[in-house]
């Protein structure tokens, strides 16, 4: 094309390329913080349920504790982005802390690192649904030994012992399960679509195929 019909100057590629991220993150952002918003008011109720079935019934009350994995496994199952699980559990604590406690941040972002734990293992080059699954099994057995002394645990009968694993074990994979569920359906209706990881990385397929591969 000669100069005379050209109009594009060496710096517009450059200016579309930030113009573009700029887009991306701006998506990336808003996204995180719906979710962590909502994840903060289910969060909510689930505190007040967790507290009252502590008091009654303590062993029960560890049934609902995977609803504290699903905001940030919605986030990282929709966006398959790095820190994007901690980053949701932070605005859920934010949420949290002027109803409850302070410590609701220290309380989500607990949770949500080790829903991007297997992630954060394989350095986020794999997005596979099976990793969400080894978080789950992993935190399923690590807070239950945690929180043993506000339990009594070693003290009660070995069958409520089993009992007591088995119930935190089955709430957390349930919980990612549904997160999982959440995701998919928000991703199908073309939610985040801008904000989402692009290429076949973000499948667990290798690197990317370039700016047009997209899923």
């Amino acid at each position: 094309m000669s100069a005379e019909g050209s109009t594009t100057t060496p710096a517009q590629p450059a200016l579309r390329r930030r113009s573009n991220r700029a887009q991306v993150s701006t998506a990336y952002l808003l996204t995180c913080a719906a979710i962590g918003v909502a994840g903060g008011i289910v969060l909510a109720a689930g505190w007040w349920v967790s507290s009252m079935l502590f008091i009654a019934v303590p062993l029960v009350s560890v049934a609902i504790a995977g609803l504290w994995l699903m905001p940030a496994v919605i986030a990282l199952r929709l966006l398959q982005r790095p820190l994007a699980g901690l980053l949701v559990g932070l605005i859920s604590g934010l949420v949290l802390a002027p109803f409850f406690t302070i410590g609701a941040i220290g309380t989500t972002l607990w949770w949500s690192f080790f829903a991007e734990l297997a992630f954060i293992l394989v350095i986020y080059r794999l997005w596979s649904t099976w990793l969400h699954y080894v978080s789950a099994l992993i935190v399923g057995i690590v807070y239950p030994i945690m929180a043993a002394a506000s339990f009594d645990l070693w003290t009660i009968p070995v069958g409520m012992q089993i009992a007591y694993f088995a119930i935190t074990l089955a709430s957390c994979v349930v919980g990612t399960g549904l997160g999982i569920l959440i995701a998919d359906r928000l991703r199908k209706a073309g939610v985040a679509k801008l904000a989402r990881r692009r290429g076949l990385a973000s499948r667990g397929l290798g690197r990317g195929a370039g700016p047009a591969g997209q899923h």
